[in-house]
């Protein structure tokens, strides 16, 4: 089994920054994309960055520009820096990663317990 757990968030003010970190433990061969969603009150959860082990990144294009992701492959680490926050960026912030059990060799997709991201206006 693999476990996912995010860390970093908070309540910031409109223009602020907040880091958001994920770290992935359990039984793992290989993590292929790692990524980053949200989802706000009565609205689906949406995509906001995806990183490939590679590093090739995709990002929503509501948080172009603002938001970088990264991934630190051999801590099985992903993280979002997410500066000139919005009060529309308010989320429940979930970390997903694409991995395969190191025992098994199952591919399954993982998510973690969600961190909330506050924007006061």
């Amino acid at each position: 089994q693999v476990q996912l757990v995010e860390s970093g968030g908070g309540l910031v003010q409109a223009g602020g920054s907040l880091r958001l970190s994920c770290a992935a433990s359990g039984s793992i061969r290989r993590i292929n994309v790692m990524g980053w969603y949200r989802q706000a009150p009565g609205k689906q959860r949406e995509l906001v960055a995806a990183i490939t082990t590679g590093a090739n990144t995709n990002y929503a294009d509501s948080v172009k520009g603002r938001f970088t992701i990264s991934r630190d492959n051999a801590k099985n680490t992903v993280y979002l820096q997410m500066n000139s926050l919005k009060p529309e960026d308010t989320a429940v912030y979930y970390c997903n990663a694409d991995a395969v059990n190191a025992i098994t060799w199952a591919r399954n997709n993982y998510w973690g317990q969600g961190t909330q991201v506050t924007v006061s206006s």
